[in-house]
């Protein structure tokens, strides 16, 4: 997945860093002259481009504010070729996960309507033939958010409507099997998309169809280990603040210092080989890190 390297900070909001991948301005500029024959001018194609920055970058702060509802934690949005990504940690819940990936899509439908009425008004205005640029902008923005939705909604992991499937398969499955189905669908959904890169003969496609590969292979692989985790035994009397997952028993966490493994649980925080002392514990469920005394649902013995 991108990250901020190589990327350029344009503002924040509500706590939110906005980045653009230096990538991200070479694809718009070729982009932009390559509709050059849609407007009588090119001060249209730019028009029509940043229109669709908005459009991402929109649908992006959906899964940001719907992951802060849920309790999530939110970090950074970066946009690049293929997208944009935004940076966020639900809480590990099938309820929690299908929200924050659900309400980046909704904001896509939501514009449908509205930008649909902005259409309309334009044609009964006779903008067509009396400002034909701006009712070609108008209208091409309506088909970008479309085929945007649309595109976002296939059931092929990681796109949303693949985290979307495996949300709702969470339910019933529980979190691996739920992962590993998705990647598994998501491989078909590749196939099905290098045959169409082929066909259209799209270099672009193929680059999707590159990366949704990696992505699959990637949740495969964190299906398997998260299926290991699920079966190893669980300590009673603790348990995750963020998901609720009780930690597991053994030398699970390794020591920063001397690389030893050790259970922080038995040890209270203390690593037994070198005494250094840990006062937060990462889940290894869902990888937050929290004070060891807020893991704590029964009382310490004062025996």
């Amino acid at each position: 997945m991108p990250t901020n390297k190589g990327a350029f900070k344009i503002f924040s909001l509500a706590g939110i860093g906005v980045y653009v991948h230096w990538s991200w301005f070479l694809v718009a500029i070729y982009s932009i002259q390559f509709r050059t024959h849609e407007y009588s001018s090119m001060i249209w194609n730019v028009l029509e481009y940043l229109s669709l920055f908005a459009i991402v970058l929109t649908h992006e702060f959906g899964h940001q504010f719907a992951c802060r509802q849920v309790g999530g934690q939110t970090h950074d949005i970066v946009l690049w070729p293929l997208g944009g990504v935004a940076y966020v940690n639900p809480p590990q819940r099938p309820g929690a996960q299908l929200w924050s990936i659900a309400a980046g899509p909704l904001v896509n439908v939501v514009l449908i309507p509205l930008l649909a009425v902005v259409v309309s008004v334009s044609s009964h205005l006779h903008w067509y033939d009396t400002n034909p640029n701006a009712y070609e902008l108008i209208h091409n923005i309506w088909i970008i958010n479309l085929v945007l939705l649309i595109f976002n909604l296939m059931p092929v992991y990681p796109l949303d409507g693949g985290q979307i499937l495996r949300s709702l398969l969470w339910f019933p499955f529980g979190r691996a099997n739920s992962l590993m189905a998705a990647s598994i669908i998501g491989f078909i959904g590749v196939a099905a998309l290098i045959g169409l890169a082929v066909f259209a003969q799209s270099l672009w496609l193929g680059i999707m169809a590159a990366f949704i590969l990696m992505n699959c292979w990637g949740g495969l692989k964190q299906a398997r280990v998260l299926a290991k985790l699920a079966k190893i035994p669980r300590r009673e009397g603790f348990a995750c603040p963020s998901c609720k997952t009780a930690p597991p028993l053994g030398e699970r966490w390794r020591c920063g210092k001397c690389a030893q493994a050790f259970d922080l649980f038995l040890t209270h925080g203390a690593c037994p080989h070198c005494g250094s002392q840990f006062n937060a514990v990462q889940c290894l469920d869902c990888g937050t890190s929290r004070p060891i005394a807020e893991w704590m649902t029964v009382p310490p013995s004062n025996n």
